[in-house]
């Protein structure tokens, strides 16, 4: 008896997993760019194109890659290696309230998604950077981890809405 399986793949699962490979990609490349206000907007965009088309399970998956290269390129500050865990969970509030609110307007799911990914990593970054580091450098940490992380996600899901108005995905 032959026990060999057949593994069929259609033209809807190849086309779902290259644009899955292309949103890993554009959220694994974008911070080796070096800059946040270019890496953080684009890494957000990828969160909230990829559940919107992708589901769920993609757009976690697509938020736990950029927040450790970032690391291993100097995006993030050596001093921010603790918080990395923090930021995954964060992507993952992105993700679960973006999706959450799928029958709501766009820009209130993307501000909401925004502020609470802000309000987890504000509150957490403050709490461990005062753990393990100096208070004035962990209050300089907890701003990097406050507005810009609000701002940058923001800005992803504006440019999400654009490229998805445009037609570009």
């Amino acid at each position: 008896m032959n026990n060999a399986k057949i593994l069929t793949i259609n033209r809807e699962k190849i086309i779902t997993l290259a644009q899955f490979a292309v949103l890993v990609g554009a959220a694994t490349i974008a911070p080796l760019l070096g800059q946040q206000a270019i890496a953080g907007p684009i890494v957000n965009a990828t969160l909230f194109i990829s559940t919107m088309f992708l589901g769920i399970r993609a757009g976690v998956l697509v938020g736990l890659f950029p927040s450790i290269i970032a690391l291993s390129v100097g995006l993030l500050p050596l001093a921010l290696a603790p918080m990395i865990p923090f930021i995954m969970i964060g992507n993952v509030i992105l993700v679960l309230s973006f999706d959450f609110l799928k029958n709501k307007n766009y820009w209130l799911r993307v501000i909401t998604a925004s502020a609470l990914k802000f309000i987890f990593l504000f509150g957490t970054s403050s709490i461990v950077m005062n753990l393990i580091l100096k208070t004035e450098i962990a209050n300089r940490v907890a701003v990097i981890m406050s507005w810009p992380q609000f701002l940058t996600a923001i800005a992803g899901g504006t440019i999400a809405y654009f490229l998805f108005r445009s037609k570009k995905i």
